[in-house]
């Protein structure tokens, strides 16, 4: 329709805008026993009956209905309106619940100390959480018929509609006024009503075939010229000498009334846009105290459970006097540091049975107490130890919130207002309950974000693993930091693993996505890449298989990880990747750096990709660097830029390798805009020389063990580790004996590797793990793995490609 008509058509509706019908709304809201639950002023005056003698009452009894409508009616025809007698079968099938769509229509109702009402009425079933399960909005159309000749415009006919379609003009108006009209009700509950209203049609007047126009309450003009003619009748009649009629008394008490609800709904939208912009706790807490004062109280203390402070989960159930409440924030208006000391924010401490804050606190309802007396403020302050807060509290009013959410106190709020200030009331009660309810979901989304947050983070912590500094042949040191913003707690990680023949093996990977699921995939991948690591798997072969293992664990489930392999005495590294970020390679030699060209491969748990290895020959002293997407990529940057820093601070001389850790994070994380977590790990290749190294081949002869026994002694006397050689002689000897025992045909393998322990190393072909066993006191055999056991260091057993090694580790000094 073209509502540029409707501004020249019906100036009188808008009140000088025509694009929305502002009425005097009657608002009825109907419980699922068929009760009324809210009636509106605008109910009382349409309908006769007073909020009191309506609320509670059957909805039927106060819609009393007879006779037609006058067939002379000046705003005749009606449609389909007209020729019913009573409320229209639609809202009679809404009021007893057989409708369940919205309805609208006229009628002709009788009101008790009127005239027949000529009513005007929208009808809207509602489902959701609450009791409510009808709203009907009903207007006066005989007035609106009166206002509209006043202005000298004639319609066809006013009947009442729905609107459908999104962009009618006055929704806007309509979801922001019609909460004003339901102030018995908590902001949460008229939100949701009118979020259903307008999905199910906005009330529309229909003045012809072609012209409808949206309606809106209208508490403004109307009212106010209803109140002026009204005091120019009160003031002609008294002016007679005769008494006032009750209808024509000033109803300046309503006036202010709605001015009081209007400014209680402002304040409590103001608060809202105030609090819950952040998820950390801290900030949330700090948010709420300072949002009541000074405009609702003038001192704002907030208690929160132990529990909750704590970033712990607490079982549900009603505090006690053993619970314990930590005051969590303090703002006032008094003059600074009064309160610092008697009340100190952090202070902690539970509160007896007889205060107010515990009946709060147990029932979870306000507790208003309009002023602190004598006798109260000395109960109060019997609690504080030492310190006399009566100055501060008696003679105030006092006015105690509980904040919950889910039907758990989660904490309080003691609201306190000078005695030069307005007491309490009960509606500030029911605003204070208000603030504490939206103020107690804030802070329970809060809490329960920084539990999660706590539980990842020590997922995630007790997942890293805590490395040596000195692994076989190489030094090694790592960092980890977290995300620079809330949630991003992620599945980075790194490790590294012993492997036969001195080796070592490196990991760094990433698990895509952040917060708990991340931090549990990346401890279960990390698990397998040990467990895999320790089966001796060749790089490519291992990402293969991890890449099974996500598959199997779910979709969705995606990482990059970096698998190398170093061999220090062959001076060798055996790589391959998996969708991840290339290492960095820093030659000894001459300090260059480099990006490992490697084939990249695809993500973890992608499926049906092959990997492959790369081989790289180093020296002693070369170091490779090995880090995780967020240390490189920066928001509206090429990753590129990042991969060219992280080569030029990873080349960069550090007199140890924490310092030389310390100096790419700078380089990086001092740029700004890093928000994802990091994994680093350097590893210095130290290699291993071959006369640190000594190996030996022994038939598969019992004969054997006695020659193993001899030349590992006089080994260990050449290195200088004669200290060494009785209980290594001793566990070499019950080694090779398993050893020769279990060989099917290859020579058994001894070897020494000296460096900062003496390792030891047997292999054989047979791919049986042995196992610590209990041995019996007549037994023959079982003691071997126990002496090892006892005597090591440090000893365990792996599978390799032809069978397995055992192994063990004694303390070494070198000459």
């Amino acid at each position: 329709m073209d509502h540029g008509s409707e501004r020249d058509t019906h100036p009188g509706l808008g009140a000088g805008d025509g694009a929305s019908g502002r009425i005097p709304l009657a608002v009825v809201v109907v419980d699922r026993d068929g009760d009324v639950s809210h009636w509106s002023t605008g109910a009382r005056r349409l309908f006769g009956a007073a909020k009191e003698e309506a609320v509670g009452r059957s909805v039927l009894d106060l819609l009393p209905v007879s006779g037609a409508l006058p067939e002379d009616d000046e705003i005749t025809p009606y449609g389909a309106y007209a020729a019913y007698d009573g409320l229209g079968p639609d809202l009679e099938s809404s009021l007893d619940g057989r409708l369940n769509f919205p309805a609208a229509g006229r009628a002709r109702l009788t009101v008790p100390d009127r005239d027949r009402a000529d009513v005007l009425w929208w009808a809207y079933p509602l489902v959701g959480p609450g009791d409510e399960r009808l709203l009907v909005l009903a207007a006066d159309a005989e007035r609106l018929r009166r206002s509209e000749q006043d202005e000298g415009i004639a319609f066809e006919r006013i009947a009442p509609g729905f609107a459908l379609h999104t962009d009618f003009p006055g929704a806007e108006e309509l979801a922001r006024r019609l909460p004003e009209i339901l102030p018995s009700m908590s902001v949460d509950e008229s939100a949701r009503i009118v979020a259903q209203v307008l999905e199910l049609g906005y009330p529309v007047l229909e003045f012809s075939q072609n012209d409808r126009v949206p309606v809106t309450p209208d508490w403004g003009v109307a009212r106010r010229t209803e109140r002026m003619a009204r005091r120019e009748r009160a003031a002609q009649v008294a002016a007679q000498g005769l008494p006032v009629p009750a209808e024509l008394a000033d109803d300046e008490g309503e006036d202010l009334e709605y001015a009081a609800v209007r400014e209680r709904l402002e304040f409590l939208t103001e608060v809202s846009g105030k609090i819950g912009t952040s998820l950390d706790l801290s900030r949330t807490i700090v948010e709420v105290s300072r949002a009541v004062v000074p405009r609702f109280t003038d001192v704002a203390g907030t208690y929160l459970r132990e529990q909750v402070v704590a970033g712990e989960g607490f079982p549900d159930g009603v505090p006690d006097t053993t619970t314990m409440w930590h005051r969590v924030a303090l703002e006032h208006t008094d003059e600074p540091g009064r309160w610092d000391d008697v009340v100190p924010v952090g202070e902690a401490m539970p509160f007896p049975a007889h205060t107010p804050f515990f009946q709060c606190m147990t029932s979870g309802e306000p507790v208003l107490v309009p002023r602190i007396s004598v006798e109260m403020g000395h109960a109060i302050a019997s609690q504080f130890e030492k310190r006399d807060i009566r100055p501060l509290i008696t003679g105030r009013s006092m006015l105690v919130v509980p904040l919950k959410a889910r039907n758990v106190v989660l904490g309080f709020m003691i609201l306190l207002r000078h005695p030069e200030r307005e007491m309490f009331n009960d509606m500030d009660r029911v605003t204070g309950a208000e603030l504490a309810a939206r103020a107690g979901l804030v802070l329970d989304n809060a809490r329960m974000y920084t539990y999660q947050e706590s539980v990842a983070e020590t997922l995630q912590d007790s997942m890293l693993p805590h490395i040596p500094p000195r692994m076989a042949g190489c030094d090694i040191a790592t960092r980890y930091l977290p995300g620079t913003l809330l949630g991003r707690v992620g599945g980075d990680w790194f490790d590294s693993v012993k492997l036969p023949g001195a080796r070592t093996a490196l990991v760094v990977g990433d698990v895509m996505g952040h917060g708990l699921n991340s931090a549990a995939m990346m401890g279960q991948l990390r698990t397998a890449v040990q467990t895999m690591a320790a089966m001796d798997l060749p790089p490519a072969q291992l990402l293969r298989n991890l890449d099974d293992l996500a598959q199997r664990l779910g979709d969705g489930y995606l990482a990059t990880c970096l698998y190398a392999v170093y061999d220090p005495i062959g001076g060798e590294l055996h790589l391959a990747n998996a969708g991840h970020i290339p290492p960095v390679l820093v030659r000894a030699v001459d300090g260059r750096s480099e990006l490992l060209d490697l084939p990249t491969g695809a993500p973890i748990g992608v499926g049906g990709v092959a990997f492959e290895s790369l081989r790289v020959r180093v020296e002693p002293g070369d170091r490779l660097v090995m880090c995780t997407d967020g240390l490189v990529e920066m928001r509206g940057e090429d990753i590129g830029v990042g991969l060219a820093t992280l080569c030029e601070s990873a080349a960069h001389p550090a007199a140890s390798m924490d310092d030389a850790c310390d100096t790419i994070i700078r380089a990086l994380n001092t740029r700004g805009g890093r928000k994802d977590d990091v994994a680093l790990l350097m590893a210095r290749l130290n290699g291993i020389e071959p006369e640190d190294v000594a190996e030996w081949r022994l038939a598969l002869d019992p004969a054997e063990v006695r020659r193993a026994r001899a030349v590992v002694r006089e080994q260990l006397h050449d290195w200088g580790l004669a200290r060494l050689a009785d209980p290594a002689e001793l566990m070499v000897s019950e080694l090779v004996t398993n050893a020769l025992r279990h060989s099917h045909s290859r020579p058994v393998q001894l070897r020494l590797i000296r460096g900062e322990t003496l390792l030891c190393e047997v292999d054989d072909d047979d791919h049986t793990l042995p196992t610590l066993l209990s041995a019996r006191p007549d037994a023959d055999a079982g003691r071997g793995l126990r002496v090892v056991s006892t005597l090591a260091r440090e000893w365990g057993t792996s599978r390799t490609a032809a069978g397995k090694t055992v192994w063990f580790e004694l303390t070494s000094r070198r000459r």
